[in-house]
């Protein structure tokens, strides 16, 4: 019985920590209805002198999505005499060879090369070393499966003209949404960050982040918040927080679309997720300190530590469901009164919240019809299983920053699957083997589905619900991952 109250507590302390950002996305969702940023006029020669702008591509082995990069990039509406293309390009294949023979179709366009063999620092590198040589009072930046705005420039320069502003950020959109439920499932998540969480952020002057693409930079604000770091694998998160403490403000353009393409597959969604994840956990190390010693209101202390300990929801998620299984067996066997499930019930407010969030989120986008709720109606729980199957994943990945633990920036692979010819079959950016982790999913996605199906024939209810969405998404994320593996050629 000890263990179980035991295991009862730490389930409590969990799920409290769920609650408890629950909260903080209801307080953005508030202020994301309230949103309402001055959109200033597009610039052009007629209205005022334009500043000299540089325009960073950070490329490594990139070779199924760069002659789409650089096309699109040499379509963007701005004087060539103001402007510069840096193609920091770091490869090691034949993406080189790529982007040399690409070049020679664009004669005039102010492209500047820059190839480096040693990848040191990483992305976060090649943007510094680029920047040392960068001409431009302004520095955009795009990810090379991106398909910039040809009035990106245009748009977003006119922000500058209030001194303290450091960076305009643009949304994110997405070239192969339709491509698979995997890619909607992301789309349906990455909507909510770029809608409710960056406007309900910038609405109320909290700490908001570069989202490592699609936005530009004032050159003074990147040097004054000390430049690109590379001791965490999120230096746009790390650059961002470091900006915003020195008093430089941000701008979100939620209007200003910068498309790009969402990874098909799972073994290169946990790539990036890892990164992401192990990144923001290292910056939570590096800063949240900091920002907690400055005297910030407390709303923005909050906000700031929900934003950096956002990470760490995958760990209470896995704790939570780690520990539900003794609490289930205590109800199961009659050890534990129900009460205890129904006292924990206030709970399910924090999932009502993040329903809430998404619901608005994509429907902000989409607009309200029947199809558009149908649709939500299948991608929530969906995406839910999901993400509580990539708790163990990005645990592991919580659990190596906080404990200081250091590796390598590993890209997320991109493959032109939107009216290009390059089959997803015949990529050549993969790695075969099979982790160990993935082996652990499948073992408790196969646990908790049997769990709820006892729970089911049984009538414990307490956790049927819970313990199916974790056994359905520990499977799905387990098998996923060995079909985009195996599926490749070798």
């Amino acid at each position: 019985m000890l263990f179980i109250y035991v295991s009862l507590g730490i389930y409590f302390l969990a799920m409290l920590f769920v609650f408890a950002y629950a909260l903080a996305q209801a307080d953005l969702l508030w202020h994301f209805f309230k949103f309402n940023k001055e959109k200033p006029a597009p610039l052009s020669e007629e209205s005022l002198p334009l500043p000299f702008v540089t325009i960073q591509l950070p490329v490594f082995n990139e070779m199924y999505v760069v002659e789409r990069l650089l096309a699109s990039v040499a379509k963007i509406h701005y004087p060539l005499d103001k402007l510069e293309v840096q193609i920091l390009d770091d490869s090691t294949d034949r993406t080189q060879k790529i982007i040399q023979s690409k070049l020679k179709e664009f004669p005039g366009f102010p492209f500047v090369y820059i190839h480096r063999t040693d990848r040191k620092g990483f992305k976060a590198g090649a943007l510094r070393e680029g920047l040392a040589r960068a001409r431009g009072e302004f520095i955009a930046i795009f990810d090379a499966d991106f398909v910039p705005d040809p009035e990106f420039l245009c748009k977003t320069l006119g922000h500058f003209a209030d001194p303290q502003v450091g960076l305009v950020q643009t949304r994110w959109t997405h070239l192969n949404e339709g491509y698979s439920v995997l890619t909607r499932l992301q789309a349906f998540a990455l909507d909510a960050h770029f809608t409710v969480e960056q406007m309900g952020r910038n609405a109320q002057n909290a700490f908001i982040n570069f989202n490592g693409t699609g936005g530009i930079w004032r050159k003074s604000c990147i040097l004054d918040a000390g430049n690109w770091h590379d001791d965490t694998l999120t230096e746009d998160l790390d650059l961002s927080y470091r900006a915003q403490e020195k008093g430089w403000r941000f701008v979100y353009r939620p209007d200003i679309e910068s498309p790009a393409e969402l990874p098909p597959v799972m073994p290169a969604i946990k790539s990036q997720q890892f990164r992401w994840t192990k990144g923001g956990a290292e910056c939570a190390v590096k800063h949240l300190g900091e920002v907690l010693r400055k005297p910030y209101s407390l709303r923005k202390k909050l906000h700031a530590m929900a934003h950096l300990l956002n990470s760490a929801i995958f760990v209470a998620i896995l704790t939570a469901a780690i520990s539900s299984i003794p609490i289930w067996y205590g109800f199961y066997k009659g050890l534990l009164d129900v009460q205890y499930f129904r006292a924990a019930a206030v709970f399910l407010l924090g999932f009502v919240v993040i329903a809430m969030v998404y619901f608005f989120a994509n429907s902000s986008l989409s607009g309200h019809s029947p199809k558009r709720w149908l649709r939500f109606a299948w991608e929530l729980p969906l995406f839910l299983s999901a993400s509580m199957g990539l708790a163990l994943h990005n645990s592991q990945a919580v659990w190596e920053a906080w404990t200081g633990k250091k590796s390598p920036f590993v890209r997320t692979p991109k493959y032109n699957l939107v009216g290009g010819d390059h089959a997803l079959q015949k990529s050549a950016y993969h790695r075969f083997q099979v982790p160990v982790s993935t082996y652990l999913e499948l073992s408790f996605g196969i646990l908790f589905l049997s769990i709820a199906i006892l729970s089911a024939v049984s009538h414990t209810y307490p956790f049927l619900v819970f313990h199916l969405l974790l056994g359905l998404g520990f499977l799905m994320v387990g098998i996923q991952s060995l079909v985009g593996i195996r599926s490749m050629p070798r």
